[in-house]
């Protein structure tokens, strides 16, 4: 795990392909305020925090993840779901891919490495 742990911005665009931005352009351009941004930073770095933990206690190494923000009345708010599909998870031991790599390398068993996430998380799979 980096310490401390990176805050990368990239601009949610598909036609320009979700380029990387810095600060300077998230303010330059207004997409968002310095006091949102330092708390988006602030709530990826506790979830940062929170999920490595839980994946580490799993047997699995959280590589890296996305999270995307957005305001409700206000306030910065998480607009995405967390799943293997917007993170990197290794297995511990044998540095498996756990994750959407899975898919987009064509290393196969896409279904039975997230069921395997989701059991190594304690929830029963029917």
């Amino acid at each position: 795990m980096l310490n401390p742990p990176l805050f990368d911005l990239f601009l949610k665009d598909d036609a320009k392909h979700d380029p990387m931005v810095n600060e300077s352009y998230c303010e330059t351009f207004g997409w968002v305020s310095k006091q949102n941004l330092a708390r988006m930073q602030e709530l990826t770095f506790k979830a940062n925090e929170v999920l490595s933990k839980l994946f580490d206690d799993a047997g699995l190494i959280l590589v890296d993840f996305k999270l995307e923000f957005g305001l409700f009345n206000g306030e910065v708010t998480l607009g995405d779901e967390f799943s293997p599909d917007g993170a990197r998870l290794w297995d511990k031991e044998t540095l498996d891919k756990m994750d959407k790599d899975r898919f987009r390398q064509s290393l196969g068993g896409v279904v039975e490495a997230y069921e395997a996430v989701a059991q190594r998380l304690g929830v029963k799979l029917d």
